[in-house]
């Protein structure tokens, strides 16, 4: 076992769905998906305590393995306490070599709070 994975616990990648509101509208609910391994330090880098000040956002750094495709908007459940967090980087952005021994994959990410009828921050086309 690495330092690496025995750092890693489990979370829940929350499923979005969209459902008739019965307005002829829809609206999101999310549902428990599958559960993966992941280390979610908080992110205290100069830059990201000086985005956390000005966007009142706490920043974080998932680290996956390299397996662990995730989109950009991913939502994900930490186990332990259900916390909620937002991916805010794609899937190709931190990820080692396909030659490296290192395997590893890393996404920003943020608090996050799933409300209902939550469209994750996507536009739906309605103004």
């Amino acid at each position: 076992m690495s330092l690496l994975t025995s750092s890693m616990e489990p979370f829940i990648i929350m499923n979005k769905t969209a459902i008739s509101d019965g307005y002829g509208s829809v609206v999101y609910t999310y549902t428990e998906g599958p559960e993966i391994q992941g280390a979610l330090p908080y992110n205290n880098s100069t830059l990201a305590r000086i985005a956390s000040a000005a966007a009142s956002k706490t920043t974080y750094t998932l680290t996956v393995r390299k397996d662990i495709d995730l989109d950009f908007h991913t939502i994900l459940k930490r186990k332990k306490d259900g916390k909620t967090f937002r991916l805010t980087s794609g899937t190709d952005d931190h990820q080692t070599p396909p030659t490296a021994g290192l395997n590893m994959r890393q996404y920003d990410a943020e608090e996050y709070t799933m409300k209902k009828g939550d469209t994750n921050g996507q536009t739906t086309g309605t103004t």
